[in-house]
């Protein structure tokens, strides 16, 4: 697999998180050689302009890139993973939620073989500080089960925290019509398609400042949906090589 990490981060007026993201990221990825992806709506996210004043400050390059697919979440993650180069990308939260101090060993994952590398909240080492307790008793009683009743390799198939292998980013196709259950449909179809996954303990904090995009109520019918799929879609069926 060729070198090189593309970090893609959907934002929705995160000016006041980017400038902690970045730093993050500037002081977890010493080792690493990687582009951050800043994927965004519209021109007038309070976000560009902050990134625009200290992106030169930085020994990476940070790259704006306009949502190329509509509006949302959704088409800014496909934006990204569809848009950039490098052998693996990784999808990451402008709000500070996800740990930059786990993405080098995803990195030595994804780089050794495995196609998804999924951050995980539910195994050992993992963990969630915050949150709604609907979303955490939802994803986790999705991961637990596709874990134990199908075997997929991951306690955590809802997390958006993941790596993917540039490779299987060119044999997925998203189906995905709401916003972050594509990070379980990709998961689930790559599973399916006998790609490789693996996970790493992540502990997960929820934002402190600006909103929060997630949208419980309306996103759970993709979510099951997804998770349909994966109880009924396991390695090894023919129909799922076009997956």
């Amino acid at each position: 697999m060729s070198r090189g990490l593309s970090i893609v981060v959907p934002v929705y007026n995160e000016g006041e998180n980017i400038r902690g993201l970045i730093d993050g990221l500037a002081k977890a990825l010493r080792k690493v050689p990687f582009t951050l992806y800043i994927v965004y709506d519209f021109d007038g996210d309070n976000t560009i302009q902050v990134v625009r004043s200290i992106r030169d400050g930085y020994r990476f390059r940070i790259v704006l890139m306009k949502n190329r697919y509509g509006k949302g979440v959704l088409n800014a993650v496909k934006t990204g993973l569809y848009n950039t180069p490098g052998g693996a990308v990784l999808v990451t939260m402008a709000d500070l939620s996800d740990d930059a101090r786990d993405i080098p060993r995803m990195y030595g994952l994804c780089m050794s073989g495995y196609d998804v590398v999924c951050g995980s909240r539910y195994m050992k080492g993992g963990g969630i500080k915050g949150g709604s307790f609907f979303k955490k008793l939802m994803s986790r009683s999705i991961g637990i089960t596709m874990h134990y009743l199908n075997g997929i390799p991951t306690h955590d198939v809802t997390n958006n925290f993941k790596m993917y292998s540039r490779r299987l980013i060119r044999r997925i196709k998203i189906e995905s019509e709401a916003g972050f259950e594509l990070g379980m449909e990709i998961t689930v179809k790559a599973y399916a398609m006998g790609f490789r996954i693996a996970e790493v303990p992540t502990v997960w904090r929820d934002r402190a400042a600006g909103k929060s995009r997630f949208r419980l109520m309306k996103w759970a019918p993709e979510y099951f949906k997804w998770y349909v799929y994966g109880l009924t879609h396991r390695p090894g069926n023919p129909r799922n090589s076009h997956a």
